[in-house]
This record gives structure tokens, sequence and C-alpha cells, in this order.
């Protein structure tokens, strides 16, 4: 096998966010962008002569290109076997599964998530280790290093490898196995949940639905589940073809880009379920006929209701939820006496507690919901949850949300993001915070008095680590909370995130509309953080 040394010089872009690198194409296709980044990869691990690497990918625009150049250097870098999906194909959370089912040393997953595709749009790139999860902060923070560093990459001169047909190639003694990226996580998923109990729900008629795959990844996978094994009628997965720029769309599964599907909901004739997932597979937005549950309120529900599924009838181990996702779970844990975590966001800080065997269910706020099975959240698992969880208990959604709200109150929440916001303003947004904080404790503001304010920072409490500079927190002495947040998903300026949280457990005010029961802490963000004032906006980009 030919390996060539090539020169090269670091870019200084090249820090990872809690997902990967995440960029427009355009930065990618730079010279050396991606051969840098790679290489970085391979230079921050140790021992990989020999090893596995899994590689796939959300389809999206460069996939293809970048999974050939991929091959090339994991052969000049030692590994010895490649599992790729067929046409360079994998979910998320069908590459987690891959890693941990065939005990490979890690994967490279090429996906921006949720963030539009296309030449012009966005592309990005992570590495997950051996337990299938995003890898830890101590690796992307040596990664960063790697790629400031940098003065040479290592690539193996072989034809391109013909990733559509299924089957085992040998080149050199590299084996490269191309595989169905739909049927290992397909039994995973029979496995878990009760696919009698499905087939018969659906093919009597009491179960319809929609899943709206927004022309990502998730398309085969709903097809062949939903439709082909289920019995689901022809059609219940809508634009299931994954395209390299989603059809023009966004594949971010909010009411806002998944219109089709909501529309098809809050129809005079909805189907019982609805359902979509992101441009990776790994969210879900979860509606019933003219209702949307929130992410929140799902994971709760899922954690109430844990023992209609199969595989979790034994009782979970505990559960998590990032920072920002509202305490609807910590009510569930309380009351079932489960152990309960708060994490930074990021999946990758649910690892260590699944790994360590302290939780079962975990979850955040931004449509994201999962489970031990994988180490990274997983949207249709989400969906085949609830349609499992509907067959059980023979109610519609409204009625499962409503019913758990009488239980364990309703937390009314909202998140309202400010997109794209210049980076030298946003940041100083943040600081103005900061600067806040000290003296908010015990303050009024209108029927609210501040308990609590402090940037949250987390101590792993199975290795230890610390993370801090997690988001701010002011909480009230009514349980209500408002979080300020920069994303760090976006490719343009940064996101200003803002949840809103407010506890009701009166059943006469739970229906209440959410921006209206929230109005109040709505202005008492705005006045703490000056994001209108500061950047001239007159309202959020997205309320989700």
């Amino acid at each position: 096998m030919q390996i060539e040394t090539v020169k090269t010089t670091p870019y200084d872009d090249q820090k990872p966010g809690t997902s990967g690198l995440r960029k427009k194409v355009t930065v990618f296709q730079q010279a050396n962008y991606l051969e840098n980044f790679v290489q970085s990869i391979f230079n921050s691990l140790s021992d990989i002569q020999g090893k596995t690497l899994v590689l796939g990918g959300d389809g999206r625009y460069f996939n293809r290109q970048a999974i050939q150049i991929i091959i090339k250097m994991a052969a000049a870098n030692g590994f010895s076997q490649l599992i790729i999906g067929q046409g360079g194909l994998l979910s998320t959370p069908a590459a987690s599964n891959i890693i941990r089912q065939y005990k490979a040393f890690g994967g490279i997953i090429l996906s921006a998530s949720h963030n539009p595709g296309g030449p012009d749009e966005d592309f990005g790139i992570k590495y997950n280790v051996s337990n299938g999860g995003p890898a830890p902060e101590k690796f992307t923070d040596a990664l960063y290093e790697n790629t400031r560093s940098i003065s040479e990459y290592l690539i193996a001169r072989f034809d391109d490898v013909d990733v559509d047909t299924i089957g085992t190639q040998n080149i050199e003694g590299l084996e490269i196995k191309i595989i169905d990226p739909v049927e290992d996580y397909a039994n995973l998923m029979s496995r878990i949940f009760d696919f009698d109990l499905l087939k018969n729900s659906i093919r009597s008629g009491y179960l319809t639905l929609c899943f709206d795959a927004m022309h990502a990844i998730t398309g085969p996978y709903a097809k062949k589940i939903l439709e082909d094994i289920l019995g689901a009628e022809a059609g219940s997965v809508i634009n299931a073809t994954p395209l390299e720029d989603f059809g023009g769309g966004h594949p971010d599964p909010n009411m806002a880009h998944a219109k089709e599907l909501t529309e098809r909901m809050y129809s005079d004739n909805p189907p019982v379920f609805g359902a979509a997932s992101d441009g990776d597979g790994d969210r879900n937005m979860i509606m019933g006929a003219h209702f949307f549950v929130t992410p929140s309120d799902s994971l709760a529900i899922m954690a109430a209701n844990a023992e209609l599924i199969p595989a979790y009838k034994p009782g979970l181990k505990g559960v998590a939820r990032s920072m920002p996702t509202s305490q609807a779970v910590d009510r569930v844990a309380k009351t079932k006496n489960l152990s309960c975590y708060e994490t930074p966001t990021g999946w990758k800080y649910f690892g260590n507690l699944l790994d360590a065997g302290r939780i079962t269910l975990c979850g955040e706020e931004s449509f994201g919901t999962g489970s031990d099975h994988v180490r990274e959240k997983d949207g249709l698992w989400a969906v085949l949850f609830w349609l499992n969880m509907i067959a059980r208990k023979r109610q519609s959604v409204a009625d499962i949300v409503a019913d758990h709200w009488q239980s364990y109150g309703r937390d009314i929440y909202c998140r309202h993001d400010y997109e794209a916001v210049d980076s030298t303003i946003a940041n100083a947004i943040v600081d103005h915070l900061r600067e806040q904080l000290s003296g908010l404790p015990n303050q009024q503001f209108g029927s609210y008095t501040v308990q609590y304010a402090d940037e949250f920072s987390y101590t792993d409490p199975v290795d230890g680590s610390v993370s801090k500079h997690q988001g701010i927190r002011i909480g009230f002495s009514d349980g209500s909370r408002i979080v300020f947040r920069l994303s760090g998903t976006g490719t343009v300026g940064a996101t200003l995130r803002i949840y809103l949280e407010k506890y009701e457990p009166d059943t006469d005010k739970q229906h209440q509309d959410a921006q209206q029961a929230l109005a109040e802490l709505i202005e008492i963000a705005e006045q703490l953080c000056e994001v209108k004032k500061r950047t001239g906006r007159t309202q959020p980009d997205v309320i989700t």
C-alpha cells in the first residue's frame, strides 16, 4: 500500500464543540482542512494499529467525498478494518450501536445534526469512543491542541472504494465491510419494544401514525421498521428519501420546520400519533392529534411509564437530564425513588452515568432522549417508545400528557432562540449576566423573588472531572427558573438560548398557553440579558 506523508499547516478554528466540529461545507473544502482534523483525531488516539473503525454519516452534501478521504487516511494510519454503512450512511444512534455491537475501537460520524445541508450550508465531523458515545472533553481538548500544531498527515493512495455494494473488500491488508445501515438497528429495536403489540395495534386500525423523516437519515430506518416490519400504511413515513440538501429544508424536528407533519396533526382528520426526526436521526418531536409534547415532558412521561416497555419492565436504575431541561423528570424520580442527575448540555455527559449503571433513561430539552441501549440520543427509539406506550395504555397522546400533569404537576416550559447573533454581542450579553449574579439573590422582579443565581458547573460523579461555564441559572423562590446559554451547534455567529420554566400544580391552570403563562418570566429575562436591546431584534428566531 502506497502511503504518502503530506506536509500541512494548522488552521486556527478547529476547536470541537459538544458535538464535534461543525462548519460550512466551503470551510471543509479548503485545502487540507478535513485532512488536518482527521489526522488530529488519529494523533490523539493511542494504539490504533490493527483496530476497527466505524464510519458513516447523515448523507448531507460532502458526505461521500469525506468518506473516501477518511477511508484512505484510516488505512494509512494503521486501522485494519473499517465498517461503513452502505452509501456512507449511518444514523448517529445506529453508528453508536455498530461501535458497541462489533466492539470497534471507535467511530467517525459525519453530520451537522439538525443544521441545514447543501453546497453552501453545514457539514460536521465527530469522533465516538469505544462505548459508542461522543468523545469526552479530555479527548476533545487534546484533539484541539493537535489541530494547532499539526504539520503533516498520512494518506494511502488507492482508487475510491465502492461504498454502495454490501459485502467485504480487501485492500492490501485493510478489510472494508459495507453493511446494511438499518438491519442491526432494527434488530436492536425489536429486542427493546413489543413489536407484536405494535403490529396488532397498527393493523387493527387503532394506532395510526405519521412520521416525518425530513429528507434525512431516518427515512430508510423508519420505512423499514414502521412500514415494512410493523405494518403501518404505505406513506405513513413522509419525506423518506435522504437528500444531500434535505430537500432544501431545515432538518430540525420542531413545528417551525416540520410544517407538513404539523399541518397533518392539526388537520380535521389527524392520525393518532405524529413524530419527526432530524438530520442524523438522534432527535425527536412527539405529537398527538392537535397536540405537541415538549421534549422535557416527553422525558418525564417516558420515565413515569417505563415499566410498560419490555426492556425496562424490571425498573429504571436512575434518570438524568441536561441542566436547561425542565425539572419535570425530577418529580418523577422523587416519586419513584430514583437517582436523578443534572448534567451540562451534551450527550457525552450521560456516557459515564450510563456506563457506570447509574441511569437507564436520559434526555435534554433540545428534542433528545435516550437510554442505555446506545450512547447517543435516539430519535426513532423515542418514537417506538411512545408508540409502545400508546398501544399499552390505549389512550391518546393528549390524554397521556394530561394524566401525567394531574399526577405530577406541569412544568410549563419553553425555549427562545436568538440565532446567528454576532459573537461579540453574544459574549457581551453573557458577561453582563455574570456581572449581575452576586447581587441577584433576594431581589424582587414583579411577583418573583430570586432564590439563587449562578453559573452552572458540573463535577462528574463517576470520574471526578469538572466542567465549568455551562450556563447561567436564575432560580426563583416558587421553583421557576430562567436559564441563559450560548449554543455551540451553529456555524455562524452564536445562538443565545433562553429557557423559561414555571411549575404549575393546579390542574385547573395546567392547560394554559405556555407563552401566556411565562409572559412575566419572558419580560424578566429581557430585563436581565437585554438581548433585544443589544441586538435590535423584536422577537426570537425560534420558540420551542
